[in-house]
């Protein structure tokens, strides 16, 4: 079978340049096309070149809508609104998107799940292996502890991210939600400031925290009286999230349309 023909969208930053990396190293796939925003400099550069690798011959474009129609399957961590538009490329040319953006405001979502309907989408706050089996925890033991437990959410990451809280932490929360079988944004607290008032039963907490080049570190706490559960996940290189993402690649080659998630391709 012929190696699948992935593209990466904003080949040439941190997280792009992982992506092209992990391409490059796992077998079944090869890197075929790579994208950067109109104006850039990279523009016309060798995209595993730009990645620290070996020339491959495949040039960084700013023609997404060619490169689309020649790819297998996109690998994308930009911003909300350049998903949003990838997700409309994607759907038409009904080829597999992978998509670790995070941030996205409620009517964004909205527009990746109408592109869902024409192409595989795979949609995760964080693609680690440890991410996900953490996730899943959570959700177990928010079942299966009472109210008198507290979750608090606790994440950390390099000064240069944009968002708060992560991907991971909100995914995290809506695992804990749905062990309890409550609505996440009806008990979300993502700031405490002054005079608050004593903490509300059912609430799940968020701290967010940033500073120098933390790749990603997630706490879940399960709080009772007099004792404490601490989960916890930490991210010691991004290569582990572009691995994550090129495995959901090749599964969701010949899966139908549909969002899907991590959890859906790890079997969990």
């Amino acid at each position: 079978m012929a190696d699948m023909k992935l593209a990466v969208m904003g080949a040439g930053g941190r997280m792009g340049q992982a992506l092209v990396r992990a391409v490059q190293e796992i077998d079944g796939c090869v890197i075929a096309g790579g994208s950067e925003r109109e104006g850039s400099a990279l523009i016309g550069k060798d995209v595993a070149e730009v990645a620290g690798l070996e020339p491959c011959g495949v040039l960084i474009t700013d023609d997404v809508l060619q490169m689309f129609s020649q790819v297998e399957g996109v690998l994308d961590f930009t911003v909300p609104v350049a998903t949003t538009g990838f997700a409309k490329f994607a759907a038409q040319a009904r080829i597999p998107h992978i998509i670790g953006t995070t941030g996205f405001a409620s009517e964004e979502d909205e527009k990746l799940l109408a592109a869902s309907r024409h192409c595989p989408m795979v949609k995760a706050g964080n693609m680690s292996l440890g991410v996900n089996l953490l996730t899943a925890l959570t959700q177990k033991i928010a079942n299966t502890l009472d109210m008198s437990f507290d979750i608090e959410i606790v994440e950390m990451h390099h000064k240069h991210k944009v968002d708060a809280p992560s991907g991971t932490a909100l995914m995290l929360g809506e695992a804990a939600a749905k062990g309890r079988g409550i609505d996440l944004e009806e008990t979300a607290v993502r700031s405490r400031d002054g005079m608050v008032g004593p903490r509300k039963v059912g609430d799940i907490g968020f701290a967010t925290l940033r500073g120098g080049s933390v790749v990603g570190d997630h706490s879940v706490i399960f709080a009772g009286e007099g004792e404490r559960i601490v989960l916890t996940h930490k991210a010691e290189d991004r290569q582990i999230f572009a691995r994550g993402a090129v495995k959901a690649a090749l599964w969701a080659k010949g899966k139908p349309p549909g969002l899907y998630s991590m959890m859906d391709v790890l079997g969990l």
